[in-house]
């Protein structure tokens, strides 16, 4: 009998997931006269956290490119293949955008959240700014039309002299240029948590943040252990007369375990997209607490 690691349930998003539970066990094949159905494989694919698959429900990310050299601009192209292994060229606009392209360093730093251009033929295009040789996790996050929202992930390798970088430590304010944002509130693992994100600008808190991808902030969080991938928006929606533009922006994450996550905020400002980036530490002497907020709407 054969058996195989497996990872189970991380559900992310805003509205609330920000994980289900990470577990390790084994996958055995069936018992004699037991039928090894579809099912059984398709499973564990819908169980892993974002970003982790290339390949997922029948949809695969694949780079024109996938090692390239350490530039300013690098020109950056990929396709989403259905099933058949035919561009997808049809998309469901989500937040603003028919598909939203995450690239960071897996050592977390160098983060670009950019929007490409789709041609007819299918396939997408982009600069990106690679000056920073390494290792990059390239996530492509979208609904193609008729089918389910996904993120998939690939890696992209770029060659040159790699700067590793260590984590830096959790703090509770971020500095980006003028402005300075706080993360207040306590994560649980394993349960709903309420965190604010606050902005401020030479100390006076910033009451006019504008509307960016039809949210008032833009939250992706990643699990610093495996890059799994959490975007997230938050609660409320600019206009609906309830939801005020800053100082503060509420999420609800739901952390599957204890460890360190690594977070960027997108905000604009003055016509200006600007990232603030935390360490989140996930402390395992909070299990079991619960600061639950009303869950927004996440992927």
């Amino acid at each position: 009998m054969n058996a195989a690691g497996k990872f189970a349930g991380f559900t992310l998003g805003l509205a609330v997931v920000f994980g289900g539970a990470l577990t390790v066990g084994a996958l055995v094949g069936p018992e004699p006269g037991e039928p090894a159905g579809h099912d059984e494989h398709a499973a564990p694919s819908e169980e892993l956290p974002g970003g982790l698959l290339a390949s997922d429900q029948g949809y695969t990310l694949v780079l024109d490119q996938p090692n390239t050299t350490a530039a300013a601009q690098v020109p950056t192209s990929f396709r989403i293949l259905d099933a058949g292994g035919a561009p997808v060229t049809k998309y469901v606009n989500s937040h603003d955008k028919d598909l939203h392209l995450i690239v960071v360093r897996r050592d977390l730093v160098g983060f670009q959240h950019v929007h490409p251009v789709l041609d007819a033929a299918g396939t997408w295009t982009v600069p990106l700014n690679l000056s920073r040789a390494g290792d990059y996790r390239v996530y492509a996050d979208f609904t193609p039309e008729g089918g389910p929202n996904l993120t998939l992930g690939a890696d992209l390798r770029v060659a040159g002299n790699y700067d590793v970088q260590a984590l830096p430590a959790p703090a509770a304010t971020t500095q980006v240029g003028e402005y300075t944002v706080a993360l207040n509130g306590t994560v649980a693992p394993g349960t709903a948590s309420k965190v604010t994100l606050s902005v401020s600008r030479a100390g006076a808190p910033v009451t006019d943040l504008e509307p960016y991808l039809g949210a008032y902030g833009h939250l992706v969080a990643l699990r610093a252990a495996d890059l799994a991938y959490l975007h997230v928006h938050p609660e409320g929606t600019p206009g609906d007369g309830s939801t005020p533009a800053g100082p503060g922006i509420d999420f609800v994450v739901n952390a599957p375990s204890a460890g360190d996550y690594r977070l960027f905020l997108d905000f604009q400002h003055g016509g200006v997209v600007r990232t603030a980036e935390f360490t989140l530490k996930v402390d395992p002497a909070n299990a079991g607490v619960s600061t639950h907020g009303t869950p927004g709407h996440g992927h």
